[in-house]
């Protein structure tokens, strides 16, 4: 008899780096939960409830076995992984010669384990309970995650986190039992605790969630039904135009600028010294006109881009009389910044004179935009007719010298 139960604790320490093995080198990493991690909780369970059962040592090391083989089967497959574990349960236990009857009934546990079996022997139902002994355990919210996120890995089911508890509830309240003695006596109450815990998460939910969707759809209702926030939308889009548009007119009068200095400076350079010998007289006046427009078109570049001076400062009795819009900073940069505080919060607290500011500053952009383009047209005027008759002009002196 000692001999025989030396012989099994070496098939069971064989048992445990085989099935580690399997699990290290051709399980897949999705699985979160059905793991070897899962198999040592099982068989630190399986001894729990061995301890207090009444079976034999033969027994024992039979259920230990079965509870090692019971998810190797997951290398294979998910669904239908109990069937896969006997094959590989029995080709095992068959070339370490273990004795069939054993074999059998090492099929007879893993058969058990499977979803909606009821277990019938003694240690079918150690090997049950210690399967979902995860129920009683401090660990259970833990690991009911990690089998919820293996589902979806796997593309098994995905739930969202309240259909998970509500499943959890129905499983636990509907599906579930215990059927070891010491399992009912020792695990029960904390199974009920888990359960008690999911109620609230699940109610506590619920709530969060109702909240949230009731406030998403207030929000929506707003969003929808407020004219605020069409009229911010007017206002934000016709000040980035306005500013757009004046962005592009000061482009425009830079690049006016640069071409006419290069004008004026290559006719400094090469025009004008050629002007000291009697037979280049004739490009006297036609280096005149291209020079004069040049200046002309740089003078109305630069009045375009001119700033208008401000006075930077304005009254209370023009704050409290909305007659200044304190949002331009040319009204107020000379002014303390108490003074500017205290204006700000008048139009603050008035939303009409909000508008108003805005409205005001929108209808100076427009003014300002209106006067750089009228200067730009009479910019990009003159320099065309200065380089045609320049041009022109140039021209007839050389056919007239």
């Amino acid at each position: 008899m000692a001999e025989t139960s030396i012989l099994m604790s070496v098939l069971l320490e064989k048992v445990e780096q085989f099935v580690e093995q399997l699990f290290n080198e051709k399980l897949p990493s999705t699985f979160l939960y059905h793991n070897h991690k899962h198999t040592k909780r099982v068989i630190k369970s399986t001894k729990e409830i061995i301890e207090k059962s009444q079976i034999n040592v033969k027994q024992e090391e039979t259920v230990l076995l079965a509870a090692w083989f019971h998810d190797v089967g997951y290398i294979h497959t998910y669904k239908g992984h109990e069937e896969e574990s006997i094959k590989i349960a029995t080709t095992f236990l068959k070339e370490e010669n273990v004795a069939q009857e054993i074999i059998d009934e090492v099929i007879s546990c893993i058969k058990a384990t499977k979803m909606g079996v009821e277990p019938k022997t003694e240690l079918q139902k150690i090997l049950k309970d210690a399967d979902s002994s995860h129920f009683a355990k401090e660990h259970f919210e833990k690991t009911s995650e990690l089998l919820r996120q293996e589902l979806k890995l796997n593309h098994i089911k995905s739930y969202d986190p309240i259909e998970w508890v509500e499943e959890n509830i129905k499983f636990l309240t509907h599906e579930h039992k215990f059927y070891t003695h010491y399992a009912i006596q020792n695990w029960r109450a904390t199974k009920e605790e888990n359960l008690f815990s999911l109620l609230e998460k699940k109610n506590k939910k619920k709530k969060k969630y109702t909240e949230e969707k009731i406030k998403a759809k207030l929000k929506a209702k707003y969003k929808n039904d407020n004219p605020e926030r069409s009229i911010q939308t007017m206002y934000r889009v016709t000040m980035r135009n306005h500013l757009k548009l004046s962005d592009i007119a000061d482009t425009k009068a830079n690049i006016l600028l640069s071409v006419n200095a290069i004008i004026i400076s290559l006719a400094m350079a090469n025009i004008i010294p050629q002007l000291e010998t009697m037979t280049n007289k004739y490009i006297l006046v036609p280096s005149i006109i291209l020079i004069l427009f040049s200046v002309a078109s740089i003078i109305l570049s630069i009045m375009s881009t001119r700033p208008n001076v401000t006075s930077g400062e304005f009254t209370k009795e023009q704050v409290k009389n909305r007659d200044v819009n304190i949002l331009f900073f040319g009204n107020f940069h000379k002014m303390p910044y108490e003074q500017y505080e205290w204006a700000m919060n008048e139009i603050i607290n008035d939303k009409q004179y909000v508008y108003n500011s805005l409205t005001k500053d929108l209808y100076y952009l427009g003014v300002v935009l209106n006067r750089k383009y009228k200067l730009l047209r009479i910019t990009y005027t003159t320099f065309m007719i200065g380089i045609i008759l320049s041009v022109t002009s140039f021209g007839i002196a050389y056919f007239l010298m």
